[in-house]
């Protein structure tokens, strides 16, 4: 069970500026701290360094990173980022997640059904050109204006399907990076291990240390049906990671909200995440029960059931820091410091002293429409991967007749290939599964906006969410791959002329859809991404440049050592052995060993660290972020944080704060032993 945060001093001292405190930051690579490394710890990375590190770094469509470890295409990540994959792979009688994959020879890679994988090729500032492209607009008209500029920067970068171009919002709209990506969706899955030991300690070990995990997956791109060759990819050390080394963490946090005024941190902490928290408790207990009626059952729902309970403990561990009096008192205190300097300044003041209080007064706009668009436009009223297919060809319908820049943004030429991808999946459906979540969340829409609400109405009529589910689900036809193809291809045209049930409910719903999702980005986003363009302005003319933005999901690298920490006055090492997953294995679930482990215990030296620690800065996101050395060579491999890190979406404390990773002696080791996956082996190793 997650406990209360302890966020000290340290933590809140070192949020307002997010300038180069101890190891704090997740840098982008055209803002790297090289000087500042260099005077901490003796080596200063130049750009042929920065650059070799960005190429060999990947990011997953499923929300993760990975790395490219070998010269033909090998990308190493997490088990918990290839799991999707791993269980759209398995059928009842062949269940890779519980039996773990190895392709032994190059034919026996299997392809994933729905996964993307890209590389950062190239970062252009184009600030200025969003920023003209709003400038004197406010509400709606601001808003618009910025979409439509960046669905031009993004089309104007390249027209070919194997090139990604995102514009990234960086400080909260202090700037505009375009970020060119190499795109990569013939991707095979090369080897996985049992999800017993990539889960080890399961949800009670989650996000905790000592940890004994072999979180690991091999995946490899293909290019015309062959590995992609490459110069760009990081040396494999089979030493791993040593104490008080100095590493390097380059991968794609998620989400950080380090740079949020109090009163959107309020709304966070007062609505937002209680009511998700919720769900997500309710939702594993539907799953749950689920998962008790068969063994079939358990297995079709266990990568969705893992993903909400890591989800549950995590949001929790972020609730828990703004739970935390100290921890807010000092964000309250920052802010005031912040405005007081602003309103010491008349120029200041003028441009500027509106920010918070604008900010402040959406936010009660945003507590109204926080549910109806949680419920109709989120997606939380209609859980079901089946009707995510249909909304896709409704709106594709819609939207693809209109130019780029005036489409949903989902729907821009550079979104383009991933949701064809993941609309055209080959991965199989599950009518039980499909049933279960979305009578659930049925359940909650009705629950939530009221049984008299006219959409509830217009959705369920006089069935119930049981009946309605039932009927949408069955009678539905989308789970065929080649009849979503037609109906997009077929355009508005053939969606209008469709019965399928679940194209009629998305149809149903698309206006209210649309409505609510108008409402919250006109009132509540425009005005914070304009004020937050304007904090943006005020912190870089106070603290200047040398601090580094919120984590958007996009490539960034952070630098910390090899350190254990102090927790509840006991003194907590950074390494752990394999001999201790031996000792802490019970036999039952969650702390059963698989088979292959046991088999293999009197072969491995039982003296290799397994996991280990650091004080690299990482959030959700960062999972099969590659662990190099100053060299650049691969040491470990992160899979998730302590206990202290979940604050680390508001915060960074560099006392208690760590990154967990698995070592790549235990990886070597075990793969030879355990495994007997030689050809990997002699692939990282060169040997």
């Amino acid at each position: 069970m997650i406990r209360r945060l302890a966020l000290g001093a340290a933590l809140a001292a070192a949020l307002f500026p997010l300038a180069a405190a101890a190891d704090e930051g997740m840098w982008t690579f055209n803002n790297f701290p090289a000087q500042q490394v260099g005077s901490k710890y003796g080596f200063t990375p130049d750009q042929a360094w920065l650059d070799r590190v960005r190429l060999a770094s990947v990011r997953l469509s499923v929300g993760c990173s990975g790395s490219l470890v070998s010269p033909n295409g090998l990308v190493m990540t997490n088990h918990h980022c290839a799991s999707e994959c791993i269980q759209q792979l398995s059928t009842a009688k062949r269940d890779y997640s519980a039996a773990g994959y190895l392709a032994r020879k190059e034919p026996d890679e299997i392809k994933c059904p729905a996964l993307e994988i890209v590389q950062l090729t190239g970062i252009e500032d184009v600030t200025d050109r969003v920023k003209k492209a709003t400038a004197g607009l406010s509400g709606g008209a601001f808003n618009d204006a910025q979409k439509a500029e960046i669905a031009r920067i993004e089309k104007a970068c390249g027209a070919d399907e194997k090139v990604r171009c995102d514009v990234v919002s960086l400080y909260r709209g202090g700037q505009f990076n375009l970020y060119r990506y190499r795109r990569y969706q013939d991707v095979r899955l090369v080897f996985a291990p049992e999800f017993k030991i990539a889960f080890f300690g399961g949800d009670p070990d989650n996000f905790t240390f000592p940890r004994y995990d072999l979180d690991v997956s091999f995946f490899r791109i293909y290019e015309n049906n062959r590995p992609v060759r490459t110069s760009d990819y990081f040396v494999w050390n089979a030493g791993g990671a040593k104490a008080e080394e100095l590493v390097f963490v380059s991968g794609n946090p998620g989400s950080t909200r380090r740079l949020l005024t109090v009163s959107q941190l309020e709304f966070l902490r007062d609505v937002a995440q209680p009511s998700r928290l919720l769900r997500l408790a309710e939702l594993r207990g539907v799953l749950s029960q689920f998962s008790e009626e068969s063994p079939e059952h358990r297995r079709i729902a266990q990568e969705t059931l893992f993903g909400i309970e890591n989800s549950y403990k995590g949001l929790n561990g972020q609730q828990q820091a703004l739970l935390d009096r100290r921890f807010f008192a000092s964000k309250v205190a920052d802010e005031k410091k912040l405005r007081d300097q602003v309103a010491a300044d008349p120029v200041r003041a003028k441009a500027y002293g509106q920010i918070w209080d604008e900010i402040a007064a959406v936010q009660p706009i945003y507590q109204e429409l926080y549910l109806p668009y949680t419920f109709i436009e989120g997606g939380a009223g209609f859980n079901s991967e089946l009707f995510a297919f249909a909304r896709t060809l409704v709106r594709g319908a819609a939207e693809l007749p209109k130019p780029n820049d005036k489409r949903l943004k989902e729907y821009t030429d550079s979104a383009l290939p991933q949701l064809k991808q993941e609309l055209f999946t080959s991965a199989p459906i599950y009518n039980d599964l499909e049933e279960v979540t979305l009578r659930y969340s049925l359940t909650k829409l009705r629950e939530n906006l009221g049984t008299d609400d006219p959409l509830v109405r217009k959705v369920l009529g006089k069935r119930s969410p049981a009946e309605l589910a039932h009927s949408l689900v069955t009678g539905s036809k989308l789970a065929d791959v080649s009849i979503r193809r037609k109906l997009w291809e077929g355009g508005a045209q053939a969606v209008a002329a469709s019965d399928d049930p679940l194209i009629r409910l998305a149809q149903l719903i698309d206006p209210d859809a649309r409505a609510i999702r108008k409402r919250y980005e006109d009132g509540v986003e425009a005005v914070e991404k304009k004020n937050g363009e304007l904090l943006a302005r005020v912190r870089f003319d106070l603290l200047g440049t040398n601090s580094y933005p919120d984590a958007t999901f996009s490539p960034r690298l952070s630098y910390g050592a090899v350190q254990g920490y102090q927790e509840n006055g006991r003194p907590i090492a950074p390494f752990t052995t394999l001999a201790g997953a031996f000792d802490r294995a019970t036999g039952e679930d969650p702390f059963a060993l698989p088979q292959s482990w046991l088999d293999a215990r009197s072969k491995l030296d039982l003296s290799t660290p397994f996991n280990f620690v650091c004080t690299c800065d990482i959030i959700g996101g960062n999972s099969g972020s590659p662990v190099i050395n100053q060299k650049a060579e691969v040491v470990g491999l992160i899979f998730d944080g302590n206990i202290h890190s979940l604050g680390g979406a508001f915060g960074f404390d560099p006392q208690l704060n760590r990154a967990v990773a698995v070592t790549t002696s235990a990886l070597t080791e075990t793969l030879k032993k355990v495994y007997g996956a030689d050809r990997i082996v002699a692939e990282l190793t060169g040997a």
